[in-house]
């Protein structure tokens, strides 16, 4: 399932403090929307999520409480990757980030909750078409790992809150 992707890192802005918990950031809103300008609509099109990553405290980094292991994980990971395998295997796809639009049509219909949420996020935000798709791919996956065989609004507004750059567009 995991193709080779290239990380694409960036600042929040020209100095890397906007929304950072220890230091103030010196932009000016200007400088801020000239500087996320630079990313064109068509290349964050292409990229599946857009997250935002913040400090972690030290406390966070040095406590005690377990973390889940590395294995569950994978475990979980593995069965995704079997269901979709099987859905997509008659059309020669293995993952659901390979669908085209046809097989988005097929696989990635939302419920009418879903598809209010949907309508709405688009006309608001003013998304592409490939955006919606990515969007659509990623509820289907979100959906897959919650082992459910339709695409939910809760599945739909956790995929919408990975596209980050969009909103901010």
């Amino acid at each position: 399932m995991l193709q080779k992707s290239r990380k694409r890192c960036t600042h929040p802005c020209p100095c890397g403090y906007l929304g950072d918990s220890l230091h103030q950031c010196s932009c000016t809103p200007i400088m801020i929307q000239r500087y996320r300008s630079r990313l064109s609509g068509p290349l964050l099109d292409r990229i599946d999520l857009h997250v935002e990553v913040p400090r972690v405290a030290h406390k966070e980094l040095a406590g005690s409480t377990p973390a889940e292991p590395s294995s569950a994980i994978r475990v979980r990971v593995e069965a995704v990757h079997e269901i979709q395998r099987r859905r997509l295997a008659p059309f020669g796809l293995y993952t659901n980030s390979q669908m085209q639009a046809r097989h988005i049509k097929q696989f990635c219909r939302p419920d009418a909750a879903g598809e209010k949420l949907l309508e709405m996020v688009v006309d608001r935000l003013g998304m592409s078409a490939r955006s919606y798709a990515r969007i659509l791919k990623v509820a289907r996956t979100i959906a897959d790992l919650a082992g459910e065989d339709g695409i939910r609004q809760p599945h739909l507004a956790e995929a919408i809150q990975y596209r980050s750059l969009d909103r901010k567009a």
